[in-house]
């Protein structure tokens, strides 16, 4: 990948739970050569993590698994991640946010997960808005093509970046028109 892309692109590695500690941090030293942006790691063990993270120079970032901020906490207290995962769909927008202040206390940054549609896209943007230690969100632009025909406005990614919204709400509208089309009926 990293031929592929070159030296300026960014390569984020998630391995979800595929590895122990043992299987991540041979991973880790293995990829260490190709500079990745950080390695993603699904965990319930935070000195686990923090083996890991301590075992590597790649950076490291996880807690999507996780949901409340208790759950979060002795990862902080350990500095056990680079960079923190939140969930805004499956944490709901407030939890996310008291994760994400949570963290920032920490000197952490958080990336949002978003491997779901625009809604969540616009739905993770606000939550970017709202605090003041976001790294990176990740987005996930394959889908149906007929996808942006859901909603009301979709995001324009333009160099990587796109704007945040600003009309109501979430900034964009289901258009039940389009969904009634595509509603799945078996």
């Amino acid at each position: 990948m990293r031929d592929a892309v070159g030296p300026d692109i960014g390569i984020c590695l998630d391995i979800n739970f595929h590895f122990k500690t043992q299987g991540a941090i041979a991973m880790a030293h293995a990829l260490e050569p190709y500079d990745l942006y950080w390695l993603e790691i699904d965990n319930q063990d935070p000195k686990a993590l923090l083996q890991l993270k301590e075992s590597t120079t790649i950076p490291i970032t996880s807690g999507e698994q996780l949901q409340a901020m208790r759950q979060y906490q002795p990862y902080f207290d350990l500095r056990a991640m680079d960079t923190v995962k939140v969930d805004v769909q499956w944490q709901g927008f407030s939890v996310a946010k008291k994760v994400a202040d949570l963290a920032e206390t920490f000197e952490l940054n958080i990336a949002p997960h978003n491997y779901n549609g625009h809604l969540s896209t616009f739905q993770s943007l606000n939550l970017a808005a709202s605090v003041s230690n976001v790294r990176i969100m990740e987005s996930d632009p394959d889908s149906a093509p007929w996808r942006d025909d859901l909603f009301t406005v979709v995001p324009e990614p333009k160099d990587s970046y796109i704007d945040i919204p600003t009309a109501p709400g979430w900034g964009t509208e289901l258009n039940e028109e389009a969904a009634r089309k595509h509603a799945w009926n078996g």
